[in-house]
């Protein structure tokens, strides 16, 4: 193909120069990168890149990341250059421009489509948040297993629905950041040939030049990963940009890191890199100096010269929208040809279950012994699993703990040899294991990955981005509190419920027991734009009976009455989540023999709770009723909210200790005696109860 230089360099400078005046309007932001890739990138757009503008979301487009996120206004500028439309959170197209030129001009500004650092949901075309770094690298690993397992589950004789490529550009800091080591390791594990990580090699961080330090062989630790490692010299070579993006595209058996040596040509010859890359705006000075080596009009600001829009729609536009038209005909046979595969990719584009997905979710009849919350949800999973086939997932090397792995008839194992297997092997690799679900749930799978409630402190940044992009990823964590006993306090979870719990957007479930775990799931996969974490126990729960108690489907709302201790007004409220519940049930048993009524509200999930009217939340916890206790195996930090100030709260106020379950309960108040006693306390100093209770 031939080549317009002039008009090429032409667009690279609107790249640049929309670049610079941004982030000078703006007072903040990081021109450097954006100036020094506009070349990769426009290369990659304009030669590469499957993307229709009018669909951005077609499923089978190729992916571009930009994990380098603070490098955001060359993606603004690439959306706003190429006429990427708007879509809104229905997936309907809505013809007007997702990044427009004011939005630009208004870079980092309330309201702005151009945010600070990529934001996915807010911009269409942006393929998922960034700003973190590694976090995009990881995540794109995600996209790209989504990529091969959606082939092999869909993909036909003369139909290939999926074979689109993931594209993520990284930095040295990317590199730095542990995530992207255990990502690349996974993705060399799995010979992940559609991946391509291309590295802006230009050796400078906030503090200075990476020889501060940063001195490994890039190259080499990659080949040692297991991938095809190729080098572009100088980032301003669009020919050999073009070599090298060939040169992964002809890689069949493993992903492909492109390391791009790349320098920022200023105005000023002493002109550092470091600022301008990493959060300092140029000056005017030195932005007329540098457009002035661009050719370009000195004082123009958010020049966008005749002929380069065009010039976009003309190459990446007509290309993009005619592999997009190409895929929705295709996929007109292919409806006709496959109508059940159709109607499973049609939904799980939208996020929607198949009908029927709940019919084999079972029942757990009453059982004084019961059986531990990551067991019975073992059996739930494999019978939602049935119905939903695009549920897939596995752990951090500790899936027969956590009662995660699918055992139904093909479910298989995910691997470089067999891409449609439905159990996947994270390794011990929590970050990148939250990471790779980000990545599984943009592609719209439904994913869940598992492991200790402790080691969520490993995958808390993906979580935390999880809730912000509003994905449906699972979290099933188990070994859930001082519970699981002889393993000892480096092991037991004691502050992770309240942390995570403080996380916007993300629900976390405690379920108390086998039928409430099944309720927990009937929530879980309704969602469509919440992430959930499972917090589940290892050591046996009794099975509540229901018909002395009330329906476990009150876990939709949060928090309900599970029993009450009579007639009126309560005298006594107590509260609990998870494997605690069962020891407030006896507790209130006890309490009703020494003539106080006392309430069990079991609250597997604050945030669901909290989103119910305040009539029904004052009904569970009459406020008239204050005298509380709560419950719960982990840190009493945020308990007041729901006890008052002058409530109980029978929690961890250290780390735990090492020793069987039923010593640690008494060694630190989990006990229906203990408890019994806090709550007659309780009872006997509330206003107005105090002589009603001695006089009983």
């Amino acid at each position: 193909m031939t080549h317009d230089n002039r008009l090429d360099m032409l667009c690279i400078n609107t790249i640049r120069t929309l670049s610079m005046d941004a982030v000078q309007a703006a007072a903040s932001g990081h021109p450097g990168t954006p100036m020094a890739l506009a070349p990769v990138a426009y290369c990659l757009w304009q030669r590469f890149l499957r993307f229709d503008p009018e669909d951005p979301i077609w499923p089978n487009r190729d992916r571009f990341v930009l994990s380098n996120g603070h490098a955001s206004m060359l993606l603004y500028s690439l959306l706003h250059l190429c006429g990427v439309k708007a879509v809104n959170p229905q997936y309907e197209a809505l013809g007007e421009l997702s990044v427009t030129l004011d939005d630009i001009k208004r870079f980092r500004q309330l309201d702005s489509k151009c945010p600070g650092h990529p934001e996915y949901r807010w911009t269409s075309g942006i393929e998922t948040t960034t700003g973190p770094l590694g976090q995009g690298v990881a995540t794109s690993v995600g996209m790209a297993i989504a990529g091969r397992w959606m082939a092999e589950y869909f993909n036909r004789p003369d139909f290939k629905m999926f074979e689109y490529d993931v594209y993520a550009l990284c930095g040295d800091g990317c590199l730095m950041e542990g995530v992207s080591g255990e990502a690349a390791s996974l993705a060399g594990h799995l010979k992940l040939s559609n991946l391509c990580w291309i590295y802006d090699n230009n050796k400078i961080t906030i503090e200075g030049h990476t020889e501060l330090a940063f001195s490994e062989d890039v190259a080499t630790r990659f080949i040692g990963y297991g991938w095809n490692v190729t080098r572009v010299g100088d980032a301003n070579d669009l020919d050999m940009l073009e070599r090298a993006f060939n040169t992964f595209r002809r890689s069949t058996d493993c992903p492909t890191l492109l390391i791009v040596d790349s320098h920022i040509a200023y105005g000023s010859p002493n002109k550092q890199d470091t600022h301008a890359a990493h959060g300092e705006p140029l000056g005017e000075e030195e932005i007329k100096l540098t457009k002035r080596n661009y050719g370009w009009p000195e004082d123009a600001k958010f020049l966008v010269p005749d002929g380069v829009r065009e010039h976009f729609q003309t190459m990446m536009g007509k290309r993009g929208h005619q592999a997009r038209e190409a895929w929705m005909t295709t996929f007109a046979d292919y409806k006709r040809r496959y109508p059940e595969l159709a109607e499973h990719l049609d939904r799980m584009q939208h996020r929607r279950l198949p009908n029927g997905w709940e019919k084999d979710l079972p029942t757990f009849p009453a059982d004084a012994k019961g059986l531990a919350s990551r067991d019975s949800s073992g059996k739930v999973l494999n019978a939602i699993a049935k119905h939903v086939p695009w549920l897939i997932g596995g752990s951090a090397d500790l899936a027969p703990s956590t009662k995660t792995r699918l055992t139904l008839d093909r479910a298989g194992d995910f691997e470089a040899s067999s891409y449609g297997g439905r159990n996947f092997h994270f390794g011990i690799r929590e970050h990148a294991m939250g990471a790779v679900l980000n990545g599984l749930s943009l592609s719209k799978v439904r994913p869940y990955g598992s492991s200790f409630l402790i080691f969520s402190d490993y995958a808390r940044p993906a979580i935390r981005l999880s809730a912000l992009m509003e994905l449906p990823a699972i979290y099933i964590f188990t070994h859930d509190s001082i519970g699981l006993g002889e393993d000892g306090p480096t092991h037991q979870p004691v502050e992770q419920l309240a942390s995570l719990r403080a996380v916007p957007n993300l629900l976390v479930l405690r379920p108390a027991d086998a039928n409430e775990v099944v309720e927990a799931w009937r929530v879980i996969m309704q969602l469509r734009h919440e992430p959930t974490l499972l917090v589940l126990s290892r050591q046996a729960l009794p099975t509540l009976d229901r018909t002395k108690v009330a329906s476990a489907s009150g876990v939709a709302k949060g928090a309900y009455v599970l029993v009450d201790g009579g007639e009126g007004i309560p005298d006594v409220l107590l509260l609990a989540s998870g494997s605690e519940v069962a020891l407030c049930v006896t507790a209130a048993e006890q309490l009703r023999n020494d003539g106080i009524k006392a309430r069990v509200v079991s609250m597997p999930c604050w945030e669901l709770f909290e989103r119910q009217s305040q009539e029904y939340r004052d009904l569970v916890l009459p406020p008239d009723v204050t005298a509380r206790v709560a419950v719960e195996q982990a840190s009493t930090f945020g308990w007041t909210q729901y006890t008052g100030r002058d409530g109980a709260v029978i929690g961890m106020k250290t780390f735990g200790a090492s020793a069987p379950l039923k010593e640690l309960q008494r060694k630190f108040g989990f006990t229906p005696e203990q408890i019994t006693a806090v709550a007659k306390a309780q009872a006997a100093s509330a206003p107005g109860l105090a002589g009603s209770l001695r006089a009983r």
